[in-house]
């Protein structure tokens, strides 16, 4: 039970007498126990000087054992009134001090704080004993067993403290015996002990306590008991392993080490390394040998050499390469990728002519699914190599690509000496993926781990940190993939050989999906070709409805969903052959996804929007440019997720036609009255680049004009302030997405006119009519033919840079026509 301070009658302040009080840390004094104290503080060495014959104190507990000056709020208000029968001078002037508790007594007022504290004490007399009952005397026949067994078990606790546990026959003196005695008990709960006046509720809980060490005790001669068992087993093991290796010796036979020195030193000789490797090979193997196999560093140095003895150092896959073999493998399993196949057959050519030449490092850009990867493994196929592929994607530390040193636990060699390892020759086809989505951070930068091992000049002497020799890697084909060029460093990108992948038209995703899409799904699914046909329209459906990508994994997707629905109806026994229509490709695959038709002309229907061209990671798209004007003073609101060179191509827009505001019958103070807003949906997609400069100003002019941009048309281009047309990238891309739109009449740059005509075909180009622009002018003479008309909104040309200004006539003065916003 806690203390609690109670203000004593006037009778009890008559009998309390006022006594010194030593306050103590950390221990607790109790009745017929004699304690030997420290006693370091001034006014606790000065308390005890002050005795004269009456050497009687009381000793009590602090509250908090970090306090150097107590107050009378930092003490318990029980405490024990003690006799001091020894006091002995240290040399460090502290004294050491012998006191004898004498009885339980609660402190009252304190009648002096200084030099030392002097309280009245009221004492706390001992209950009458219980009287004889079995229960009582069963709990104190257990609490001393428990505590004669805690005696046993410690080493630390004398076997006197048992006996003279037994001769105390007073259950009340006997929990105040056990409580100072053990160690274990905390400072609160000795106080709480002292503080319990009724014997009983003190037996039970030193009862508690003492089941409660009693486990501890056990659980902890346990634990020590099964270390010491495995120590002896170790020592056990250890006189054995000498004794077998001296019987070996004795029987001329060798040990478990000397039979992996001896494996290990075959198969060094039968690696064909270099002279370099095969010196620090066998540098190894000699400290190896020397080694207990109980060593710390044994199996280190054993996976070390087996790593070397493992790698393919001369070992090369030894065929004949087949030029019409390998182009007949390309043609099987892929469809077009004519310049990615000619440029692979080229250099199988030279290899043919100079077997002792180094692999290019080739790097496939293109949109996803287009066969990047797959072209990987065909090529393999082709040179009759085996394929390795390592994913680069979300790799952010450099010892993935260059290993980690010997001196971490767990190391091992990076991720290219693996693959090597698992090709199990020099001169694999290796495969790095999505080289552009390698990261850095504070671990390394992967991309400049790539550098030595990519390039030719250098990888003939690439040097893993685990290995610490060098391996050459020159033989080795390296194909690296990314979907973008950009995330890629420059020095990185300067080593490698640019083939781009590009999108697929309509016409070609049919021939590949009837060459190689279907077939590997009917086949995937567990169904036969007689069960199911694919009419070329579905096809065709399921392209433009429920596709919109430049390359055929999504078709895929589709195409097995097809077949797993017709699997279904199989196994529920409608086994009639299913004919790929409309309709069931609405049953099977939902609703249209994508609507391409009418889309262009609904949503261009009104003055003030116009239709760009992008270029995505995934392919070209055709983007919507929307402009709106309302009264205002003049403000630029710019909306839709765009970047900053986007941003700055509709600020450039925006001061080309307010220059050019008169000639395109704009009122001179319409701006200073009007807001106006560009918004490029849709909004949660970021945008940014600078080819859609042309469709930010035909959208502006349109919508001041009033008049609908011409329909079924698109447009991309970078402008600059005077009017000029710049070229810009993924013409290809933005050409076949203009054409899986819907669009008929596209605007380009005219320096973009041999990107045309060096990537796209007739079949690409059927139905598209091409119209190439140097100027904004000449873009919106077919964009925004009413406009040109229009006497009063007539555009003057301007010479391009360079040109000539003969055939420029000077401009007449324009009329001012207020414009409908």
């Amino acid at each position: 039970m806690s203390s609690t301070e109670r203000t004593p009658k006037p009778k009890e302040m008559q009998d309390q007498r006022a006594l010194p009080v030593l306050p103590v840390r950390d221990t607790v004094l109790f009745p017929h126990a004699v304690l030997p104290l420290t006693v370091g503080r001034e006014s606790s060495v000065q308390l005890i000087n002050s005795l004269g014959e009456d050497k009687t104190i009381v000793v009590v507990a602090q509250r908090e054992a970090r306090v150097d000056a107590p107050q009378p709020s930092d003490l318990y208000t029980v405490g024990t009134s003690a006799v001091v029968h020894k006091v002995v001078k240290m040399p460090n002037q502290s004294l050491f001090v012998f006191a004898e508790g004498l009885e339980r007594v609660r402190l009252g007022e304190f009648t002096q704080l200084q030099p030392f504290m002097r309280a009245r004490v009221l004492p706390i007399p001992e209950p009458p004993p219980p009287g004889a009952s079995s229960e009582m005397e069963a709990l104190q026949r257990n609490v001393l067993t428990l505590f004669q067994q805690i005696v046993a078990g410690s080493p630390t606790l004398s076997d006197e403290l048992s006996t003279v546990a037994m001769n105390i026959d007073e259950a009340g003196r006997l929990v105040d015996f056990i409580a100072s005695s053990l160690p274990s008990l905390s400072t609160p709960d000795k106080q709480d002990t002292l503080e319990t006046t009724d014997v009983r509720v003190r037996l039970e809980k030193i009862n508690q306590h003492l089941a409660k060490e009693l486990e501890v005790q056990q659980l902890r001669n346990k634990i020590q008991s099964e270390v010491q068992d495995r120590v002896q087993q170790t020592q056990r093991e250890y006189y054995l392993r000498e004794q077998m290796k001296a019987i070996q010796k004795e029987l001329g036979e060798q040990d478990e080490g000397q039979r992996d020195v001896e494996d290990l030193k075959k198969k060094i000789e039968e690696a064909g390394m270099p002279d370099e490797v095969k010196k620090e090979a066998l540098k190894e193997l000699g400290r190896l040998s020397r080694m207990s196999p109980m060593a710390a560093d044994y199996s280190l140095t054993r996976n070390y050499i087996e790593w070397l003895a493992v790698l393919p150092w001369a070992k090369t896959s030894g065929q004949e390469i087949e030029i019409p073999k390998a182009k007949e493998i390309l043609d099987t399993d892929h469809y077009d990728l004519e310049k990615v196949k000619n440029r692979i057959l080229d250099y199988l050519s030279v290899r043919r002519l100079k077997p002792n030449m180094k692999g290019p490092i080739l790097c496939f850009v293109g949109p996803p699914g287009v066969g990047k990867t797959s072209l990987g493994k065909s090529i393999a196929r082709a040179l009759g190599r085996k394929f390795v592929r390592l994913s680069l994607g979300g790799v952010h530390d450099e010892a993935e690509i260059r290993g980690h040193r010997r001196t971490y636990i767990g190391a091992l060699p990076g991720q290219i000496i693996q693959g090597i390892r698992r090709a199990e020759t020099k001169d694999p086809v290796f495969m790095l993926d999505e080289i552009d989505k390698v990261g850095r951070d504070f671990r390394g930068d992967p991309a400049s781990a790539l550098l030595e091992a990519l390039d030719p000049e250098q990888n003939s002497t690439f040097r893993d940190n685990y290995l610490d020799v060098t391996f050459d890697l020159s033989k080795v084909l390296f194909i690296t993939t990314a979907n973008m060029l950009d995330p890629i460093a420059e020095p990185l990108r300067d080593r490698m050989e640019i083939i781009e992948l590009q999108g697929y038209t309509e016409e070609e995703k049919v021939h590949i999906a009837f060459q190689y899409l279907i077939p590997r799904q009917i086949d995937e699914n567990g169904i036969m070709p007689e069960q199911i046909e694919f009419p070329e329209e579905g096809v065709r459906y399921v392209i433009r409805h429920y596709t919109r990508e430049a390359g055929v994994r999504n078709l895929e997707r589709n195409i097995g969903t097809i077949c797993r629905k017709q699997a279904r109806r199989l196994a529920e026994g409608k086994n009639e052959k299913l004919v790929v229509t409309k309709e069931i490709i609405q049953e099977f695959l939902g609703g249209i996804k994508i609507r391409s038709e009418g889309e262009i002309e609904e949503r261009t229907e009104r003055p003030g929007v116009a239709v760009g061209l992008a270029w995505t990671p995934a392919g070209g798209d055709v983007l919507f440019v929307e402009a709106n004007a309302m009264k205002g003073k003049g403000g630029f609101t710019m909306t839709g997720q765009i970047g900053q060179v986007m941003q700055e191509s509709m600020q450039a827009a925006l001061t080309w036609v307010r220059s050019n505001a008169l000639r395109l019958g704009i009122a001179d103070d319409f701006f200073a009255s009007h807001d106006l807003h560009i918004h490029v949906p849709a909004g949660a997609i970021p945008k940014d680049g600078p080819s859609a400069g042309v469709t930010m100003a035909t959208t502006l002019v349109s919508l001041l004009s009033g008049k609908r941009i011409r329909p079924l048309t698109a447009m991309t281009g970078e402008i600059t302030l005077s009017g000029n047309v710049l070229p810009v990238g993924g013409i290809k891309e933005k050409v076949l997405a203009a054409k899986r739109a819907g669009v008929r009449d596209v605007i380009l740059p005219a320096e973009n006119k041999m990107n045309v005509e060096e990537d796209l075909t007739p079949e690409q180009l059927e139905n598209l009519n091409i119209h190439y622009v140097k100027t904004i002018e000449e873009a919106m003479k077919i964009s925004l033919p009413e406009v040109i008309n229009t006497a009063a909104a007539q555009i003057i040309p301007t010479p391009a840079p360079g040109e000539s200004k003969e055939n420029y006539p000077n401009p007449p003065v324009p009329q001012p026509v207020h414009a409908r916003a």
